[in-house]
C-alpha cells in the first residue's frame, strides 16, 4: 500500500512540476492598452482610440521590441479614459496596461515588466502665478486638479488630500489657465506635452515631489513564463543599448 502511495505521490509532484513549468501555446497573445501619455504613448492622429501601427511612443515602440523579442504575440489598442483600461486590466486574464505607474500600492495588484521608462511627479501653477512649495503639506490649501485613478492622483489620495479628478488629463490645462485649480498634479514631461499640445506655455513648477518609474503592468493571472520571457527580452534590449536609443528618438 505504501508503494501505491509513494507512486500516486511521486506523479502527483510531477503534474505540479509540470504545470508551473508549462510552456504557453503558439497562439497565446496579451492584449495591451494603453492611452495617450506622450511622449510614452499616443495615438499618431492624437484621438482616444488607436491601433496597433497608429500608436507610437517610447514605450509603444519599446513594448512591440520587447513582445517581438520575447516571441510572445500581442493585440495592442489606445482607448479612454485610463479609469476605464486600468479596471479591465485588473479584472481580466492575459491583459496588460502600460505605461503603468510602479507604486507600493499597486505592486500586488498585478505582475510587472520594466521598468520602460521614468517620470517625475510635479504640482504646476499657471503662468505669473507666485505659489512655490517645500512641500506636499503645503499644498494641501491649494485647490488642485489630477486625472482620476492616475498614480499621481492615487498618491495624493493616499496622503488625505483631496484632488478634483478629470476623466482626461488635457481638463486641466484649461482648468488652470481659467484659474478654476491652482494647481495642476501631472508627470513630467507628460505635463509639459499636453499644456503645449493644448496651447499653453510657461507653467512654472509649483513642487516637484515625486521620482516614479514607467512599467508594463499585467493581470495577476498571465503565466509566470509570459512575464519571465518579457522582463528578459526587455533587459537584453537595455543592454544592448536599445531603450536609450528609443528613448532619446523622441526626447
Amino acid at each position: 500500500m505504501l508503494k501505491y502511495l509513494r507512486k500516486a505521490l511521486s506523479i502527483g509532484l510531477l503534474a505540479l512540476a509540470g504545470g508551473a513549468h508549462a510552456e504557453i501555446t503558439e497562439d497565446y497573445k496579451v492584449i495591451l492598452l494603453t492611452e495617450n501619455f506622450p511622449p510614452f504613448n499616443m495615438a499618431i492622429d492624437e484621438k482616444n482610440f488607436a491601433r496597433d501601427e497608429n500608436i507610437d511612443g517610447i514605450s509603444a515602440d519599446l513594448t512591440r521590441a520587447i513582445f517581438k523579442r520575447a516571441g510572445i504575440g500581442y493585440n495592442l489598442s489606445l482607448r479612454f479614459p485610463w479609469d476605464r483600461i486600468y479596471r479591465l486590466t485588473l479584472d481580466k486574464p492575459n491583459y496588460g496596461l502600460f505605461s503603468t505607474t510602479y507604486t507600493e500600492e499597486r505592486k500586488p495588484l498585478f505582475k510587472w515588466v520594466g521598468p520602460l521608462a521614468k517620470s517625475e511627479w510635479v504640482l504646476l501653477a499657471a503662468p505669473g502665478s507666485s505659489i512655490k512649495l517645500n512641500s506636499l503639506k503645503e499644498a494641501a490649501k491649494y485647490t488642485i486638479g489630477a486625472y482620476k485613478n492616475d498614480a499621481v492622483s492615487q498618491h495624493l489620495e493616499a496622503q488625505g488630500m483631496t484632488p478634483i479628478n478629470s476623466l482626461r488629463d488635457q481638463e486641466n490645462v484649461a482648468k488652470l489657465m481659467s484659474g478654476k485649480i491652482d494647481l495642476w498634479a501631472t508627470t513630467d514631461p507628460v505635463g509639459r506635452y499636453i499644456a503645449k499640445q493644448e496651447g499653453a506655455s510657461g507653467l512654472q513648477v509649483a513642487l516637484r515631489f515625486n521620482s516614479a518609474e514607467l512599467y508594463l503592468a499585467l493581470n495577476k493571472e498571465t503565466p509566470d513564463e509570459v512575464v519571465e520571457r518579457l522582463q528578459k527580452a526587455l533587459d537584453e534590449l537595455r543592454a544592448e543599448g536599445y531603450v536609450d536609443e528609443i528613448t532619446n528618438s523622441y526626447l
